[in-house]
């Protein structure tokens, strides 16, 4: 089996980023984007999350398989020390590991920065189907977060409702006077 390595991604790694998303949009209910972004407003979105946050990208045999980065947290200046975290790796990918790197990465970027709360948010189905199942909140349990809230019916795609899940983990104390 060949190495993963990880880097930092760039806006033109957009096609390639977006290649993997888009099964999630169209085969699943993962993400709860219904309509596939256009390569120009993803490549946006890698440069905006750029400016602040570490956008990594997972990459095997010169391919990119997966790729995870951190955002904005609800947009004020009290939680400048909590991020939303995202992760997506390329169907064949799951299960090698891949998904577990990127997070070690992106978590040592991030406490880097002075972050302390990571967050994320999974969609979650009230039965498991063909399109959602738990993976991704055991994934994201078994790296050490703790579901925090449930959003019930909150999203709708393929015609059924789903529910929506917070996980929070914690990176370390939180001390008085934070570094950053």
């Amino acid at each position: 089996m060949s190495e993963i390595t990880i880097r930092t991604a760039a806006p033109e790694d957009a096609a390639a980023i977006l290649d993997i998303y888009r099964y999630y949009i169209q085969k699943t209910a993962i993400t709860f984007e219904i309509t596939v972004p256009s390569a120009a407003e993803f490549q946006a979105r890698i440069t905006a999350i750029l400016k602040q946050y570490p956008y990594l990208v997972s990459i095997r045999n010169n391919t990119i398989v997966g790729y995870a980065y951190a955002r904005e947290f609800v947009g004020r200046e009290a939680y400048n020390h909590s991020v939303e975290l995202t992760i997506y790796l390329s169907p064949a990918e799951k299960g090698r590991g891949t998904g577990r790197k990127l997070y070690a990465a992106l978590e040592q970027k991030l406490a880097a920065q002075g972050i302390l709360n990571l967050y994320a948010c999974i969609a979650d189905p009230p039965v498991e189907d063909e399109y959602l199942n738990h993976n991704s909140e055991n994934f994201h349990a078994h790296l050490g977060f703790t579901k925090v809230g449930t959003f019930h019916k909150c999203g709708r795609k393929f015609n059924r409702w789903y529910n929506m899940i917070w996980m929070e983990k914690l990176l370390g104390p939180h001390p008085d006077s934070p570094l950053h």
